[in-house]
């Protein structure tokens, strides 16, 4: 069982060690195995005592010493036995795992690298005080069945499984890059609604002094975004990123950014957050320097109907190059045929704002649609409560009046009512104004 180090050793073997350890490595040249026997009677010896310092010596010692010689077997064999002696140290047991994992990049063999990172990882579970080096481990074990060993699902799994959010001893920057890693992991198997939850993780405003793990995250949820077409989060991290100083300062960069989140502003769904969105884009000053990008949100903002026609032999072939619209992805196809919806939705806003009722057939040549596509449309948006909207079949006339109910004409007329009283008392107060000014000239 280990345990903390009292505040003072029982003895202090530190001259016993400044003359016995120069003995065991000339030792060691000849025969290491009876060195390790003299290391382990003394790593007893000041276990023994609670001499930490000297334990901490003799650790890293024995680690060197079988890692010089390759006894990888050994090796493993001394850390299971060493953590688990009466009234082992804990900072002893910490500094033999990490000298430990200072060696592992020296083993050749897969096998027996992966052998002793488990050994590692069964001596470190379920102890706080050594969770940063077991997640370190895992991390490199789970790097070698990614690349390795090809094995995506068990490399996600392994580094999953650690809950550093939870970790005190780590550091910020640190828990930020096992979190985005496992996001990292998670987005590669597809499964971006682990990597949702992984992201919940990390507070947003604690990234602001890490430029680079900032830029890594919003990424990673763009992916996340994309997955579920999710218009105007997009919108959201692409803007977070562009606003991103190491971003801004590169003008390419930037620009890029600037292209997706016009592309993604209009193909998010209406709503009062949109709105505001493509209003704050549009007076954006490097729009300017995206001439086709700034005509795109000149159409959605000017209150006129888009002909879908002229737009997409305006623009098709260059949207097309774009990888957002990209026809030989899935992906870039449904973007496309979304823009297209866009168009009919917005014309349809605009054809609420102009006319109280139209008929339908010309409706559908002021959309360039079927009537069948064209009241599907509007249910969809009156279903949205983007608009209000009434189908009369019979007579074939759309109306986008929305009648008052009782308590609107009852607000109406009280209205009213607080004009006319409004209106009766100053006719009174003119009239007594009059008859005091005639009063005064008579006298």
């Amino acid at each position: 069982m280990s345990r903390e180090a009292p505040l003072k050793a029982e003895k202090d073997f530190t001259e016993t060690l400044d003359e016995q350890l120069p003995q065991i490595e000339q030792l060691s040249k000849s025969d290491y195995r009876s060195a390790v026997d003299k290391l382990l009677l003394l790593e007893k010896q000041t276990r023994q005592a609670s001499d930490l310092a000297s334990c901490k010596r003799i650790m890293i010692t024995l680690m060197d010493l079988l890692a010089s010689k390759k006894d990888w077997s050994l090796l493993n064999e001394q850390i299971l036995l060493l953590s688990k002696k009466q009234g082992q140290l804990k900072d002893s047991v910490r500094v033999m795992i990490q000298q430990a994992i200072s060696h592992l990049d020296e083993i050749q063999d897969l096998e027996t690298k992966i052998q002793t990172i488990e050994t590692i990882r069964t001596v470190t579970e379920n102890k706080i005080f050594v969770e940063i080096e077991r997640a370190r481990v895992t991390r490199i074990l789970s790097d070698i069945l990614l690349e390795r060993k090809n094995d995506l699902d068990k490399a996600c799994d392994v580094l999953c499984e650690l809950q550093v959010e939870t970790y005190g001893s780590m550091e910020l920057t640190e828990k930020i890059e096992f979190i985005l890693r496992q996001m990292t992991l998670s987005n590669k198997r597809g499964d971006y609604q682990m990597s949702k939850m992984l992201s919940r993780k990390i507070l947003v405003r604690s990234l602001e002094k890490f430029a680079d793990q900032k830029l890594e995250y919003y990424r990673l949820m763009i992916d996340i975004a994309l997955s579920e077409d999710d218009y105007i989060n997009l919108v959201k991290y692409y803007l977070a990123i562009y606003d991103i100083p190491k971003i801004k300062g590169d003008s390419n960069e930037s620009l890029k950014a600037l292209r997706q989140i016009v592309y993604y502003s209009v193909l998010s769904p209406y709503s009062n957050l949109q709105n505001d969105l493509i209003s704050r884009v549009k007076i954006d000053k490097n729009v300017d320097k995206l001439p086709t990008e700034k005509e795109i949100l000149k159409l959605f903002t000017a209150n006129e109907l888009i002909n879908w026609k002229e737009t997409e032999a305006r623009f098709g072939d260059y949207l097309f190059r774009d990888t957002t619209f990209d026809q030989s992805t899935e992906k870039g196809k449904l973007h496309y045929k979304d823009l297209q919806k866009r168009v009919i939705e917005y014309n349809l806003r605009i054809v609420s704002k102009y006319y109280s009722s139209i008929r339908l057939k010309r409706l559908c040549e002021l959309l360039q649609l079927e009537q069948q596509d064209v009241e599907l449309n509007i249910i969809e948006l009156v279903n949205n409560g983007v608009i209000y909207a009434k189908i009369n079949r019979p007579l074939k006339i759309a109306s986008f009046i929305k009648p008052k109910n009782e308590n609107e004409y009852l607000n109406e007329w009280s209205s009213n009512i607080d004009q006319l009283l409004s209106s009766i008392e100053t006719v009174e107060h003119l009239i007594t104004k009059e008859e005091m000014m005639y009063a005064a000239k008579v006298k």
